[in-house]
């Protein structure tokens, strides 16, 4: 059996988390166990189904009436039914996520939800969702990614040479417009499931116009990979993209939602965040410190932190009074060990991620400490020295590498996918 890791699942725990207290936070409605669909043997009931769709409204801000819910189940289930063959392939590869990657990810979700460590399991308690819930959704999701890789073998090795052609042709490109871009991809798999998937789209595009949140929606329905960071494809190059979606964001204002496009193997929803020119137009830059307070073990979310965890938490709350400048934040990381450089070098807000983390830079005072984040191996804090604008210079190669990983992976898991539809017993039931 296989221990598997994940290519980058905090962002949509973070969502995730924000639609499972939404939901909950509604008394619940009795449910009829009527089987919704069969999966090789497996079950979706009809409760799994409303439960998904509430769920959805809820989160989204779209209204609950039962024509609304009727518009969305049919996708739903349809959704549903392909996270039940993602988890038959992952139970077949023998494929197991370990504790300790759960357990990182449930801190990313308290982290970057500003919640004390242990929050998460009171806070869904409170609302009657037992922990588990939410440990099954990250466990499917952290199974794929690995299997994603283990398919992917030596195709999953970015080398210099691949990086430095994609850097060269970047360059190359200066003048041309780049955009950066948000993305729901919604899968057609038979030509008959066009029409409910395009009324979809329509339902999705409608409330995303009336001020849904796109991360949220995109978190919960897009089947791409990009959906793990609620959409964000970042900042992107023609050539990058579909070039029917290309040709609508050239007309796009920025902030606007497209109307849904036909790409290959479904239906894509864009939004244009921001365009420039490749080498011409200013970006947004900021100079960080960071103070890094390690644990001695383990940060395990699902039980009280340590002594020693909870006196380093205590510590890092305790700078937003004491540290009110960088050289300060730099004293601070040398008397904790230094463990983590206290200046990481300058960096492009536009391309930070997950959006969670860039948009907390972005709204961060100068000279402000920031809310603790916590990981599984310790504590930290950043603050703001100073911001400014600059030609945007060609992304680090670790920038570059990890896009090339994603493009990969997400070619590969839509193929997967669609074999894994291809050799399946799905019997849908009537209502």
């Amino acid at each position: 059996m296989r221990m598997t890791g994940s290519f980058n699942w905090p962002g949509r725990f973070a969502f995730l988390l924000a639609l499972l207290i939404a939901a909950f936070a509604q008394p619940a409605h009795a449910q009829v166990e009527s089987i919704a669909a069969v999966v090789n043997g497996d079950v979706i009931t009809r409760s799994d189904v409303d439960n998904r769709a509430r769920l959805f409204a809820l989160s989204s801000g779209l209204p609950m009436s039962p024509d609304m819910l009727d518009r969305l189940k049919p996708q739903i289930l349809n959704q549903l039914i392909d996270e039940k063959l993602r988890l038959q392939e992952i139970q077949r590869k023998q494929i197991i996520v370990p504790d300790k990657a759960i357990a990182a990810a449930l801190a990313s979700i308290e982290a970057q939800n500003h919640m004390a460590p242990g929050a998460l399991r009171a806070r869904l308690a409170g609302q009657g969702v037992a922990l588990r819930t939410l440990i099954d959704q990250i466990r499917v999701e952290l199974g794929w990614s690995e299997l994603l890789r283990e398919e992917l073998g030596s195709a999953g090795n970015i080398t210099p040479a691949e990086i430095q052609a994609r850097i060269a042709a970047l360059k190359a490109q200066e003048g041309q417009p780049e955009y950066l871009v948000s993305e729901i991809f919604i899968p057609i798999d038979t030509p008959s499931r066009r029409g409910e998937a395009e009324r979809f789209a329509t339902t999705v595009i409608d409330e995303l116009r009336a001020g849904a949140p796109f991360g949220v929606v995109a978190a919960q329905f897009s089947q791409s990979e990009s959906a793990l960071q609620g959409g964000d494809l970042g900042w992107v190059q023609a050539n990058q993209l579909d070039p029917q979606v290309v040709s609508l964001l050239n007309q796009m204002p920025p902030g606007a939602i497209s109307d849904p496009v036909p790409v290959a193997g479904g239906l894509e929803v864009v939004q244009l965040r921001d365009r420039h020119a490749i080498g011409g137009d200013t970006t947004e830059t900021a100079s960080i410190r960071q103070v890094f307070l390690p644990f001695s073990t383990p940060f395990d979310p699902s039980g009280p932190p340590s002594a020693q965890q909870r006196a380093q938490i205590n510590k890092a709350q305790a700078l937003a009074s004491t540290v009110h400048d960088c050289a300060g934040m730099e004293a601070a990381n040398q008397a904790a060990g230094a463990a983590h450089p206290a200046d990481p070098g300058p960096i492009e807000l536009d391309r930070v991620s997950p959006p969670s983390f860039r948009e907390m830079l972005s709204s961060l005072p100068v000279n402000k400490v920031s809310e603790p984040l916590i990981a599984n191996d310790g504590v930290a804090v950043v603050m703001i020295c100073a911001r400014g604008m600059q030609n945007p210079e060609a992304p680090p190669p670790d920038m570059v590498s990890r896009a090339l990983l994603n493009s990969r992976a997400e070619v590969l898991s839509r193929q997967l996918l669609a074999d894994l539809r291809r050799s399946a017993v799905i019997e849908i039931r009537s209502s």
